[in-house]
């Protein structure tokens, strides 16, 4: 219980978050033909509509898509219906379309804070698991499990890379061919999948360096376990073994996202880590626990522990900062610069200054 109850942002974690200012970059090729129908599609967009609602929108369907595909072929080896991969492409292009509007949302709502780049980031680095998942599953990847092995990290460890420079620099750098591109790239490789079938792809059917330690702690001991499995975990479960450690890498980019945002160090450790942790031990002691059996307790840890740490990292956010995730305060109204809450206020009393701004807002 005493775990539920730390706080994970420290009030000096809170303040600088509060001084946070968006840094971004980018010379993306694709980035500049696709504005024109961004700008007209967040016309479209209800004026009460909060952007961190479009985000999960978007998330959502992007993964409930991945999945349809997924059960279809969950070793990714099966060829999945036409459908599944046509329905997988437009969730992504959904989840693209309502991500790359979600920050002109806010900026035409007046309701930007920095909740909302991290949610945003946050809901990308699961969909880059689920996005990784989707695309080796539409061209039967299975069959050529280091092939898949190496795909699906590859994503996961270069986005967590782009954060990681970003946690170093303060900016966020998108180059020419960037993700943008590459989600594009996997709706070409879904298209063409549900046009000629997934047989079409196969031949047979503390220091600056720190951040790069916590993925080296997903990513090795990922490949490790995959090496030394005596029943093929990751040969027969793929999808599963993926996830598994997707969500870690996950988990891992999201608390780099917030040591940027916050300007505070990295810590090494994290709980995420423990599911991994059952898989190596019951290997290490002759795999005495059936590895699929340790492989679906690994997953639901994982789960479970970004669920809590994502929830509690956004209510203690909105609290500090006075905002709601899913709500605006004033839709469509004059935009209002979020106030942060005063470190000195207990048990919900304002202070001072708050009390005179509210008594002026109110009258």
């Amino acid at each position: 219980m005493k775990f539920f109850k730390s706080r994970i942002l420290s009030e000096s974690q809170l303040r600088k978050l509060g001084e946070h200012q968006y840094s971004c970059q980018s010379v993306s090729i694709c980035d500049k033909f696709l504005q024109p129908y961004w700008n007209w599609l967040v016309l479209r967009v209800p004026i009460w509509l909060a952007p961190n609602l479009l985000t999960i929108m978007g998330l959502i369907v992007n993964i409930l898509t991945a999945l349809l595909l997924v059960a279809y072929s969950p070793d990714a080896k099966q060829e999945a219906p036409w459908w599944t991969c046509a329905l997988c492409a437009l969730g992504l292009f959904i989840y693209q379309s309502l991500d790359a509007i979600d920050g002109k949302q806010a900026r035409r709502t007046g309701s930007a804070n920095p909740l909302g780049e991290l949610f945003d980031h946050g809901c990308d680095s699961l969909s880059t698991v689920f996005v990784a998942v989707s695309a080796c599953t539409a061209v039967q990847l299975g069959n050529y499990p280091a092939w898949m092995f190496f795909q699906c990290f590859c994503a996961m460890t270069l986005f967590y890379c782009a954060h990681w420079q970003t946690y170093v620099s303060g900016t966020l750098k998108f180059g020419k061919i960037d993700v943008t591109e590459a989600q594009i790239t996997i709706m070409g490789i879904l298209i063409v999948s549900a046009l000629f079938g997934t047989q079409v792809w196969s031949v047979k059917g503390t220091s600056v360096l720190s951040p790069v330690i916590p993925i080296l702690l997903v990513v090795m001991p990922a490949f490790i376990i995959y090496k030394k499995s005596e029943q093929a975990i990751y040969e027969t479960h793929p999808v599963l073994y993926i996830l598994t450690f997707g969500l870690v890498a996950a988990k891992v980019t999201n608390r780099l996202v917030v040591a940027h945002m916050t300007k505070s160090e990295m810590q090494m450790w994290d709980y995420s880590l423990v599911g991994p942790a059952l898989l190596f031990f019951n290997q290490y002691f002759n795999t005495f626990i059936n590895e699929y059996v340790v492989l679906w307790l690994a997953l639901i840890w994982v789960l479970l522990d970004l669920l809590v740490y994502c929830c509690r990292v956004c209510q203690e956010i909105c609290a500090y900062l006075r905002i709601e995730l899913f709500r605006i305060p004033y839709p469509g109204g004059p935009q209002r610069p979020y106030e942060p809450a005063s470190l000195n206020e207990k048990n919900g009393t304002k202070s001072h200054k708050a009390k005179s701004r509210s008594s002026k807002n109110a009258k």
